[in-house]
């Protein structure tokens, strides 16, 4: 269902009603936040219903502490962002998820976290909720396939629950697990990928502060089809690379294998950097279209290195060769 414009009327259409479940959503995410955000502007956040509204509003009072973390671009309106994804556990249609994923259940849910670190737990959605304040990050998100979004996410740097779980000497690489359940995600009948998706970071990538652990966008809770209830969101890599729904993040000391790079390794590499001067073999990656600037004169926008990011995440990549290491 289109979300709807707050708009004076003294009689709305029916399909311009916001729906029960939206707003109790929203109460939920306003209750949830007020427990765990102390110190974060969360009038901001309750304030700006325009943009929850899937309107393009000028940034607000909430800042982000984290350098590069916010854009003045135009935001991608939340009817596109929510009904344009990429959820394989959902069906490969552009369409799928926002049709298929109602029936995912986000109550309860937790996270494990395992492997080389001296804390390993499980924590449940209410305990990650309150581990560190939250924070709005701005970010361009671009997919491998040629297309772009500007969308203001929700949530805190990945580094928090790093430092909280204490690595080990040996833990170079951090590996992300999604939820695999067929009874809720159809897209798993499929074979085009192995389930359940992995993916993974180097470890000092998973430590960056641009590195996001997101509960939400435009102000309300994560929606289901864009990765409910908390995904990761790595800004200067490809869309692919930010793992949804996680149930599981492992330090190892090896380098993980990621989907689709098992599915594909000649196209899809493990760091999967955002670079015009590399192609994908069946596409170039020089331009980019942005969602919500289409029509028969719009031109498509130069990709810029590392998603434009390259200030902030460059160094991480000092002496690499980016087209053998794509």
């Amino acid at each position: 269902m289109t979300k709807p414009s707050l708009r004076p009327a003294d009689a709305p259409k029916p399909s311009e009603v916001t729906p029960r479940s939206v707003v109790e959503q929203r109460r939920d995410w306003l209750r949830l936040m007020a427990g765990a955000a102390a110190g974060t502007t969360l009038a901001g956040w309750a304030g700006r219903e325009a943009m929850a509204q899937g309107q393009n509003a000028k940034l607000a009072a909430i800042k982000s502490a984290v350098p590069g973390a916010l854009t003045m671009e135009k935001l991608t309106s939340y009817q596109d962002a929510t009904t344009y994804n990429n959820f394989y556990e959902f069906g490969t249609d552009k369409s799928d998820p926002a049709r298929a994923a109602g029936a995912l259940k986000t109550r309860p849910w937790s996270v494990a976290v395992e492997g080389e670190v001296n804390k390993p737990g499980v924590f449940d959605l209410d305990a990650l909720l309150k581990l560190a304040p939250m924070e709005e990050r701005i970010y361009r998100l671009r997919c491998v396939e040629g297309w772009s979004m500007v969308i203001p996410w929700i949530g805190w740097s990945l580094a928090e629950l790093i430092k909280k779980v204490e690595p080990n000497s040996r833990a170079k690489y951090v590996e992300f697990v999604t939820l695999a359940d067929r009874a809720q995600m159809p897209g798993l009948r499929s074979g085009v990928l192995d389930w359940p998706y992995v993916e993974g970071l180097r470890i000092d990538e998973a430590m960056h502060p641009l590195t996001l652990l997101a509960f939400g966008m435009y102000g309300e809770l994560m929606p289901k089809q864009n990765g409910a209830p908390l995904r990761l969101v790595v800004p200067w890599k490809y869309g692919f690379k930010s793992a949804k729904s996680l149930v599981k993040i492992r330090f190892v000391e090896r380098e993980p294998v990621s989907s689709w790079t098992r599915a594909a390794p000649q196209e899809y590499g493990f760091y999967s950097n955002v670079n015009p001067k590399v192609d994908h073999p069946r596409w170039s990656q020089a331009t980019e279209r942005r969602i919500g600037e289409d029509g028969l004169f719009a031109k498509k926008r130069p990709t810029l290195m590392f998603n434009g990011y390259e200030a902030q995440v460059g160094q991480l990549y000092a002496g690499m060769d980016l087209k053998k290491l794509y």
